[in-house]
């Protein structure tokens, strides 16, 4: 099996339309005036591209990169830029549009990215093939992409038929490829109001640079040069150098709108490229793709022009019914071969692992499952019976060396080109990367489910083959014979496994096909890609850098809470006037509401009286000694069984440390959240939860720093809803509860009784996740009266809250969803129900989740690109843990000061450029010996 090494080919679509524009006299299109002149210019040019490229070079990959607008970041940095250019012709404007569909009709990637310019994008592309071992081409003659040329990245002139390697650089400015931005900083640039120095053109920068080196030394140096005119002013224009090589230096770290496996060399297909060329009444482009096709077809595809740029790889066949039949295990690696080969012809491949534990840090691999088409699927097995247990099938005693199959099929999974699918990317990425498999180039159905989908109900394998095929899936229990269901994967009769597994791959690709192309469709594509496909690789490494626990310390908790829960059980049983189970729900509620005939019961559906937890809290309330004492034993019974008696026996033996196991999808907002064990509901302000947080301590000769965004959700919630005032007292540093209590009680914040503070704080935090009367007079201590009068107050002082949450409502009512500023949605169904309780909680959902689900994106944004931060930083900290808006991370104490200088950066920055904050974020950070006194 040979692989195709990559080739890129990158069009400076911008370039193209302004080129395809002046190519050709006006025209029309006759039917209703459509000025078309730029387009059919541009149909004519990317045809023949396409065709070109294929003849000479066989690219792997392939798109057209556009401006998305013409603000970007370098506006920020210098606002005059690009202010003199002139607006496009009136009759190219209307054109723009019909280009993109023009390159979607050719069935070509196209990419662009807002806050960014299609220079910056290629040079991204590029960087990345170079860094996969492959090379690039850059179809355009811009002398700004020149800077880019290297060994493996070269430009190509398509009017002049002409290739623009390190010579041509060299003619052209004076300098290798790598000088190009010192050069033009110091030349400038008129078109693009780069200021430049004054009356330093190409011929001499060239020299100066050739001669110190780079720009910063010649500024250095200045003083040096013997011409006082030009020594003069390079010292009086020294900082205009330095900003105008910061705009014309392209930046190879934009974020990429795809990843480069998606960018395929193009499949046309020919009945959607004829009817766009039709309908734009391309006759003559459209009788020659007409005559092309015929021509394919008439010789088997062999040497016609389209052809060449039509390879197999793109779109699957057809999918028909699911028939597990169909699957077959495989055992030699001859046949397995056969298989992997056809995934580099189609250019994807689904993956699913099946293994002996839910948990991936302790799980073992018993097989994998491979599909490259609907039907096409087989599964690798090489650990069952592992343990010596035997099969009735014959098949169980024909495994394939695990060392055999990842010879076979590792090179695909690290193959940049093979666009690899999969369900949950960080649970099988995780169990193979623990064979030394890195895969490379992946998109998860469960996420893209995540970002089409959020609240429309669970994105689990199964729920998304029900919900999007109509299909029953099998289930684990389903594939393990009869009186074998509390027994071991390795037990599983190999036939059934490759019938669950290979099912696994098979519906993953199908969900591929079906909601990938909705992203585009829906605008959802920035969602993925920006907050959700960046995801896994993050949490895969810090589930397995894990974190380190003091079981002493934790011994201790545990006792201490065992005797704090005898004395509320003492108390309780004095006030019951006898023992009983406090854990029993019956025997609680029997002595509540039957022998103490406590006011407030209420019936399950099963006919007992409820004893959860808001019943006991309204009762103690009101002043219930019993249900008090009741609440305060759950409390400290939980503390104890989920934290200070479970976490040592979730300490990993290999390790020796805990591995929480990170769930992308599992929430509305796009919070993240934990399990196995669960470590995102530590108290976070109870003196408990801090003693608790006291046992996670860093490993030797390190500390652990401790990164919490303050007040996050208050902050976004004055930027949505414009809250002049709380945006003020943001910007001014005011104690924003002081300020609040100060403004409905009227009291001076100087001097301020802390419990009143503490009511502003409680009402501030409420308001935000819909707080009734009844939770807020039972945070304070209060009655439901004035607790109601409270909120109402809070809403006449701050009336654009109101308006907000109103709005929000009404247009969730409207829409059926609400978005939050990156753009992701979470649908609320309900919010139409003629249930009030279920419309109820709908509506107090649609006013949170744009809040939370902001803080949620903005911390996504800042995981994503603190591993990079730290690493250009030379730093070697370690991030551990994300617990709601704090960061956990792990550092030799020499570095922490570093670390939370570069933590700090990236959080306060996390929202830019997407969205720029009206409110400043400001970030908390401090290193400790362990995660208490660090937090």
């Amino acid at each position: 099996m040979t692989q195709s090494p990559l080739r890129l080919y990158l069009v400076d679509g911008s370039g193209y339309i302004f080129r395809a524009y002046h190519a050709l006299p006006p025209l029309t299109r006759k039917s209703d005036g459509l000025p078309v002149g730029a387009v059919a210019g541009y149909c004519n040019m990317l045809y023949k591209l396409l065709a070109d490229a294929a003849d000479e070079h066989d690219p792997t990959h392939f798109a057209v990169v556009f401006d998305h607008s013409a603000k970007t970041f370098r506006n920020d940095l210098y606002p005059e830029y690009k202010a003199h250019r002139p607006e496009p012709p009136e009759d190219l404007r209307p054109q723009f549009a019909y280009v993109r569909e023009a390159t979607r009709a050719f069935s070509t990637p196209c990419v662009e990215i807002e806050g960014y310019e299609a220079d910056d994008i290629i040079a991204a592309y590029a960087s990345e093939a170079e860094r996969l071992g492959g090379e690039t081409v850059i179809v355009s003659s811009d002398k700004d992409l020149m800077q880019l040329v290297n060994d493996r990245v070269s430009l190509y002139d398509t009017m002049k038929n002409r290739k623009i390697g390190r010579a041509e650089v060299i003619e052209k400015f004076g300098v290798p490829p790598d000088k190009v931005v010192d050069v033009q900083a110091l030349c400038g640039d008129s078109v693009d109001n780069v200021p430049g120095v004054p009356g330093i053109g190409v011929k001499t920068a060239a020299q100066l640079i050739l001669e110190y080196g780079d720009l910063e030394t010649l500024l250095a140096r200045a003083g040096e040069i013997k011409q006082e005119k030009r020594r003069q002013t390079l010292i009086d224009n020294a900082e205009a150098a330095r900003i105008s090589r910061k705009l014309v230096e392209l930046d190879r770290k934009t974020p990429l709108p795809a990843p480069l496996a998606e960018l395929l060399m193009p499949k046309i297909d020919p009945a959607r490229l004829i009817a766009f060329l039709q309908k734009m009444e391309f006759s003559t482009l459209t009788r020659r793709v007409e005559a092309d096709f015929k021509m394919k077809a008439a010789t088997g595809g062999g040497d016609a022009v389209i052809s060449a740029f039509a390879p197999a790889k793109g779109t699957p066949p057809a999918a028909g019914p699911i028939d597990r039949t169909r699957y077959e295990a495989i055992f030699d690696a001859e046949r397995l071969s056969a298989f992997v080969a056809r995934a580099y012809d189609r250019g994807r491949l689904a993956i699913a692992t099946l293994t002996d534990h839910s948990e991936a840090m302790r799980a073992r691999l018993v097989g994998l499952a491979l599909a490259v088409g609907p039907g096409e699927a087989i599964y690798i097995p090489f650990a069952h019976g592992a343990d010596g247990l035997s099969f009735d099938d014959a098949d169980a005693q024909r495994q394939m060396p695990l060392e055999t199959a990842l010879k076979i099929v590792r090179p695909a999974l690290e193959d940049p080109s093979i666009l690899k699918v999969a369900h949950d990317f960080k649970y099988e990425a995780l169990v193979l990367s623990r064979l030394g498999v890195r895969i490379v180039a992946i998109d998860d159905v469960m996420l893209i489910s995540y970002a089409l989908d959020c609240g429309k109900g669970g994105h689990s394998l199964e729920e998304l083959a029900q919900r999007a095929l109509g299909h029953e899936k099998l289930k684990l229990a389903d594939i393990r014979g009869t009186g074998k269901q509390q027994k071991a994967v390795s037990e599983v009769e190999i036939r059934r496994a490759a019938e669950y597994a290979a099912e696994s791959a098979d519906i993953v690709l199908r969900l591929h096909a079906q909601l990938k192309p909705r992203l585009a469709a829906e605008g959802m594509t920035s969602v993925y890609e920006t907050l959700e496909r960046a995801m896994p690789p993050v949490l895969l490494a810090m589930e397995r850098n894990g974190v380190k626990i003091d079981p002493a310390v934790l011994a201790r908790l545990s006792a201490d809470f065992a005797a704090r829960m005898t004395v509320c059980e003492e108390e309780a049983y004095s006030l019951a006037g006898g023992p009983f189970n406090m854990g029993s729900a019956k025997q609680v509620s029997d002595i509540l509401f039957g022998k103490l005939q406590l006011p407030g019961a209420r019936k399950t559906p099963t006919g007992a009286w409820s004893t959860k937890a808001d019943i006991l809290e309204e009762l103690a309330a009101e002043g219930q000694p019993l249900p008090r004492a009741l609440l305060n034993w759950r409390g400290l019974a939980k503390l104890k069984s989920t934290y200070t008696d479970s976490l040592p026996l979730s300490v990993n033996a290999a390790t020796g440390r805990i591995h929480t196991c990170f769930a992308l999808a599992a929430t509305t907002t796009g919070r993240l959240s934990s399990i196995d064990p669960n470590l995102q509901n530590i108290p976070i302000r109870t003196e408990d939860g801090a003693k608790i947080r006291e046992a996670f301590i860093a490993e030797k000769g390190n500390v652990l720093v401790s990164a919490d965004y303050s007040q996050i959700e208050l902050r976004l919630l004055a930027h949505i809803a414009d809250l002049k005032a709380m945006k003020k007292a943001f910007a001014d540093g005011v104690d924003i509860h002081a300020m609040t209590a100060s403004e409905m009680f009227g009291v001076p914040v100087e001097g301020m009784d802390p419990m009143v503070r503490r009511r502003a704080k409680a009402i501030n935090f409420g308001i935000i996740y819909g707080i009734s009367a009844f939770g807020l007079a039972n945070q304070l201590g209060i009655e439901r009266g004035q607790a109601k009068d409270y909120i109402s107050s809070y809403f006449q002082k701050f009336p654009g809250i109101k308006a907000y949450m109103d709005d929000t409502v009404r247009s969730a009512r409207a829409r059926g969803y609400v978005e939050t500023i990156f753009g992701r949605r979470t649908y609320v169904g309900a919010i139409n129900d003629k249930n009030p309780a279920m419309r109820g909680y709908a509506e107090r959902q649609a006013i949170n989740a744009p809040i939370q689900g902001a803080a949620a994106d903005v911390i996504r944004r800042a995981m994503i690109r603190i591993p990079r931060a730290l690493a250009e930083a030379k730093l070697s900290a370690r991030m551990l843990l994300q617990v709601h808006d704090e960061l956990v991370f792990e550092a030799p104490p020499g570095e922490a000061e570093a670390t939370i200088g570069v933590v700090k950066d990236v959080m306060a920055k996390a929202p830019l450029p997407a969205v720029a904050l009206s409110v400043s974020l400001v970030v908390d950070a401090r290193a400790g010996r362990n995660w208490g006194e660090a937090h």
